[in-house]
């Protein structure tokens, strides 16, 4: 990963492109059979605005094999979106700083349990399980890995380590107490920090 640099915030334009652009050479890396065709998409909620300059209309990428052919890039096109795949719909900061995060099926594990927490800590704090009003809060319209997939995008350091070096620090997260794998230690916030953390996640008290 040392050949890697950050491009760009999570979710931005340029960080979009590039991850895109990734997937689909490692899905043609692959060689995959003519017949295959899968799609992958992660489109962010809430960004901050500075994410959506340009025109720009949403925050997302994909990258989708289809016919043989091999593309990605920024957005979420509706060719990827009608692919069965992986496409899911995330709240932009309840996971950005860990998106940073280099790890390995372990630490994925471990990640998952400290958001685990994170998320357990935020509905105490609220005092409510619901933390957002229906459909505002993400969404997974698809989950499905065939095996070629999981093959080709886990070759070497792994589509998530690849995206990760390419991922700059987003400033909103500075000073956050955050754990090693860099999710947010709600418990061990201010006040103040997790009232601008629960703003960055669209959470209403």
């Amino acid at each position: 990963m040392s050949d890697l640099e950050p491009v760009g915030e999570f979710g931005s334009a340029e960080w979009c492109e590039a991850c895109g652009k990734a997937g689909a050479k490692m899905l043609e890396d692959a060689k995959l059979p003519i017949e295959t065709a899968w799609g992958f998409s992660e489109t962010y909620l809430y960004p901050p605005e500075r994410m959506l300059e340009g025109g720009r209309e949403i925050s997302a990428f994909h990258f989708m094999v289809k016919d043989g052919q091999c593309s990605g890039g920024d957005g979420a096109p509706e060719e990827c979106l009608a692919l069965d795949g992986f496409h899911v719909s995330a709240v932009w900061g309840s996971i950005c700083n860990q998106s940073r995060a280099i790890y390995d099926s372990v630490g994925q594990k471990e990640r998952g349990a400290d958001e685990g927490v994170m998320y357990q800590d935020i509905m105490a704090y609220v005092g409510r399980k619901d933390l957002w009003a229906k459909g505002k809060g993400g969404a997974a319209k698809s989950m499905n890995w065939p095996p070629e997939i999981v093959a080709a995008v886990t070759v070497g350091q792994g589509f998530h380590n690849v995206a990760a070096s390419m991922q700059m620090p987003s400033p909103e997260y500075e000073g956050f107490p955050v754990t090693e794998k860099l999710v947010p230690i709600v418990s061990e916030m201010t006040d103040e920090q997790k009232d601008a953390f629960l703003g960055l996640l669209r959470i209403e008290r």
